[in-house]
């Protein structure tokens, strides 16, 4: 006979990470539409509101185990079998759609190099908040695999990449809806691949929120004030993909 009550629980749980996630987007969606007519990025404290809460419930979830197996038990008791490798890729989607859409003429807020060095940066971020409390926290995966799993370095890089993909085409809402869409989907296919417990996925959607908003600032009060000195260029060389780098002194 189904347990009906955790079940309901578990929904619960789902619809509470869709709701925070939502409120995220339209928190700082808010927040841009507040600071429109003022010239550049600021660094406001009310932009990391929601993003703190993402992380402080998963360090919550981090240490009092028991939501995060309630999940994992129900996610697996029906789905034990479920594989996939979307997730790998799912995760950059958000940030190449920006390049795609810029390639097909709908221009966002920054030229591709401008845009690349900030996608650049706010990954480069959030690996620098994931990496070390991964070593840190050394919690195990839900798979038993490794002791890596807190938080999700796939969801972070995923919402950095939606949360930029809002910035460039904050005139357009629809299109940050979709990247936050894609970068959740990401989170819930980590959880059923049984490579991250529901903890790790909501910490790593605020590390990766924080991140794209810490790489606009360090954009706007650094490379956009200053100008820049160097140039980057890609180029394709024995069937790789790379960037020429070429600073000027």
């Amino acid at each position: 006979m189904p347990n009906y009550s955790q079940n309901s629980k578990i929904n619960f749980n789902f619809k509470f990470l869709f709701l925070l996630i939502l409120f995220a987007f339209q928190n700082s969606f808010a927040q841009e539409i507040k600071a429109k007519d003022s010239l550049g990025n600021s660094l406001k404290i009310k932009q990391f509101i929601i993003p703190a809460a993402l992380v402080g419930s998963g360090f919550i979830m981090l240490y009092n185990p028991k939501l995060n197996q309630n999940i994992k038990d129900d996610i697996q008791k029906h789905n034990s079998t479920f594989h996939t490798s979307i997730d790998n890729y799912s995760q950059f989607a958000p940030g190449a759609a920006v390049f795609a859409l810029n390639a097909f003429g709908v221009k966002g807020k920054h030229n591709w190099k401008d845009a690349g060095l900030i996608y650049a940066g706010s990954i480069a971020i959030a690996s620098a908040f994931v990496l070390p409390l991964k070593a840190i926290t050394k919690e195990e995966r839900p798979d038993f695999s490794t002791n890596n799993s807190f938080p999700s370095g796939h969801t972070a890089i995923a919402f950095a990449s939606a949360e930029f993909l809002r910035q460039e085409y904050k005139d357009t809402p629809w299109i940050g809806y979709v990247g936050y869409a894609v970068a959740t989907g990401t989170g819930i296919l980590r959880m059923y691949n049984n490579r991250h417990w529901f903890g790790d996925v909501v910490a790593g959607a605020g590390f990766g929120i924080a991140s794209a908003k810490l790489s606009y600032f360090l954009y706007d009060k650094i490379f956009l004030k200053n100008g820049w000195n160097f140039t980057l260029t890609p180029i394709y060389q024995n069937k790789t993909l790379g960037f020429a780098y070429n600073y000027n002194f």
